[in-house]
C-alpha cells in the first residue's frame, strides 16, 4: 500500500497556519513590549517622585546616594548625565560629581611627582576629604569611582586599575596594559616586587619582567631599589604604605594650580 503524497491544499493550509501562529506571535511581542514600555514610565515617574522627596538625603548622605545610583542603574537612568534636565536641576548631582571631579584632578596633580600618576583608592579618598574640610558634604569612595568615570572623557588620563581588593586610580596618559596591571596587583602587598618574583609568581621569561618594569620607570610610577640585598626591588610609591598619611605640602599644592 503505497502512502500518498501531501497535495498543493495541504501545503497551502499548512503555510497559512504559520503565518497566522508568526501574526500572533508578532502581536503578543507587541503587547509585552507596550506594557514593559508602561512599566518603565511609571517607574521613572515614582523615581522622580522618590529623588523629589529625598532630595537632602541624596546630596548629604553617601551610602543612601549609592544606593539611589544603583535604583537609577536598573532602569537605565544617569543622574549624572550632563544637560539642564530633571536629574541636574532637581538633585544638583551633576554639579556635586563635577566639583568634586575637579579636585580629584587637584590632587592627583600635587602628588604627580611622588607617585608618578598612581594612587591608591583609600589615599585618594582621605587626600581629598582634608581638601574639603569637615564641614564640607560627605563623599565615599563610590562617589571617587563615579566622578572619576566622567573624567575619562577627558581623554586616556584617567583610568580605574583593580588591585587585590582595592583599586589604583591612574592619572597621567601612559598606556598601561594587562602586563603591567598584573605586576601592579603582584606588587600591591610589599609595595615592590622584583625580576625573580615576577618570573616565579607569572612564569615568565626575564625579558618580558624587564620589559614591564622599565615601562613603569620610564613613566615615573616605580623607583629603583639597586642597593637591595639580593637583587634590584621595584617599589611601587602609590602602594608604599607610608606615603599615604603625609600632607600636601603648600608647594605640591602650588604645582596642583594649572
Amino acid at each position: 500500500m503505497h502512502r500518498r503524497g501531501v497535495g498543493a491544499g495541504a501545503i497551502a493550509k499548512r503555510k497559512l497556519a504559520e503565518a497566522k501562529y508568526k501574526e500572533r506571535g508578532t502581536v503578543l511581542a507587541e503587547d509585552q513590549l507596550a506594557q514593559m514600555s508602561k512599566q518603565l514610565d511609571m517607574f521613572k515617574t515614582n523615581l522622580e517622585e522618590f529623588a523629589s522627596k529625598h532630595k537632602q538625603e541624596i546630596r548629604k548622605n553617601p551610602e543612601f546616594r549609592v544606593q539611589f545610583q544603583d535604583m537609577c542603574a536598573t532602569i537605565g537612568v544617569d543622574p549624572l548625565a550632563s544637560g539642564k534636565g530633571f536629574w541636574s536641576e532637581m538633585l544638583g548631582v551633576g554639579d556635586f560629581y563635577y566639583e568634586l571631579g575637579v579636585q580629584i584632578i587637584e590632587v592627583c596633580l600635587a602628588l604627580k611627582h611622588r607617585n608618578g600618576g598612581l594612587i591608591t583608592l583609600e589615599e585618594l579618598h582621605q587626600q581629598v576629604l582634608k581638601g574639603r574640610g569637615k564641614f564640607a558634604q560627605d563623599v565615599s569612595q563610590d562617589d571617587l569611582l563615579r566622578a572619576i568615570k566622567k573624567l575619562k572623557v577627558l581623554g586616556n588620563g584617567f583610568g580605574i586599575i583593580p588591585v587585590g581588593g582595592t583599586f589604583l586610580i591612574q592619572s597621567v596618559p601612559a598606556e598601561l596594559n594587562m602586563d603591567h596591571t598584573v605586576v601592579l596587583q603582584l606588587a600591591e602587598k610589599k609595595g615592590f616586587v622584583t625580576v625573580s618574583e615576577i618570573k616565579s609568581s607569572l612564569k615568565w621569561e626575564t625579558e618580558r619582567a624587564k620589559q614591564v618594569l622599565e615601562h613603569l620607570l620610564k613613566e615615573g610610577m616605580a623607583w629603583l631599589d639597586e642597593q637591595a640585598p639580593e637583587e634590584p626591588q621595584y617599589w611601587l610609591p602609590a602602594l608604599f604604605t607610608e606615603l599615604y598619611s603625609q600632607e600636601i605640602t603648600p608647594e605640591e599644592a602650588k604645582e596642583a594650580i594649572p
